[in-house]
């Protein structure tokens, strides 16, 4: 595995010296566009349309639109009194409990781990987050961005940082509209919880897969090897009393657990 950076973490007067690795890896499918005539890719110029020519790479400025279709441009000498983006130091501000950052404030995951000169103190801050219970939370430069992000124990003996978003980055949900005048029927708030309880699962991340992806990876190789594409008949979607869904599905988990373990479950039908 490639280290993407180098620095160290720091807190109080004690520096660990850490590599950083990409945790996670996409694997969507990406399309090129072609032309369709011969199946060549199609290129693309930086072309200015004011000039209506070609613009070379060093005839291009970095410009922030304060107005609509107005720019200010940024020069090298311009940024020397913001914090330095070569800054290798992983800043520890605070220590908190996990329980209390909410999932949506996380963004990307990337392993930690110690420099030859730095095992000892990548231990010693492992053992001392993990029997606090605490993770810090830290500042890191990372690609001309100063990213909030946490360090957390993993595993049995590694460290792993998520960058965060900031909370003037996070959507304000109480902009998302919902009617005020619907009830929910006690009967109807039990049934979902027993649905739920039936339903409940220790999490094992290996039984999750990219179904999407793997009938995209099929027609692509139907298609390469010259084979015809089979369309499955579309599913019909029926709008369903919410009480008899619950019902339905209840029913239909019930019967799935008398069969016995290794049955794929069907999607329980919602309205």
């Amino acid at each position: 595995m490639r280290a993407l950076w180098r620095g160290s973490i720091s807190f109080g007067l004690v520096n660990v010296p850490v590599k950083m690795y990409a945790a996670t890896e996409r694997k969507s499918l990406s399309f090129r566009q072609i032309h369709k005539t011969c199946g060549t890719p199609i290129r693309y110029e930086k072309v200015c349309p004011f000039c209506n020519r070609k613009v070379e790479d060093d005839e291009i400025a970095r410009g922030y639109e304060y107005e609509k279709g107005k720019f200010v441009v940024i020069e090298e000498k311009d940024l020397e009194s913001i914090p330095d983006e070569t800054t290798r130091t992983i800043d520890i501000v605070d220590f908190v409990d996990l329980a209390e950052i909410d999932p949506v404030y996380f963004d990307r995951s990337y392993f930690l781990g110690p420099e030859e000169t730095g095992q000892k103190a990548y231990l010693l801050l492992f053992e001392a987050l993990k029997k606090t219970g605490k993770i810090a939370i830290a500042k890191v430069m990372i690609r001309s961005k100063q990213h909030l992000a946490c360090v957390r124990p993993y595993g049995e003996n590694r460290l792993v940082m998520e960058t965060m978003f900031y909370p003037d980055e996070v959507r304000d949900a109480g902009e998302i509209p919902i009617s005020p005048g619907v009830k929910l029927h006690e009967n109807e708030i039990k049934m979902a919880v027993q649905l739920i309880d039936s339903l409940s699962a220790d999490f094992r991340p290996e039984k999750y897969t990219d179904e999407y992806r793997k009938a995209m990876l099929d027609i692509i190789r139907a298609k390469v090897e010259g084979e015809e594409i089979k369309v499955p008949p579309g599913r019909e979607e029926k709008v369903v009393d919410l009480m008899e869904a619950l019902k339905a599905s209840l029913e239909m988990v019930e019967k799935e657990k008398r069969k016995g373990p290794g049955v794929k479950r069907k999607k329980a039908a919602t309205s």
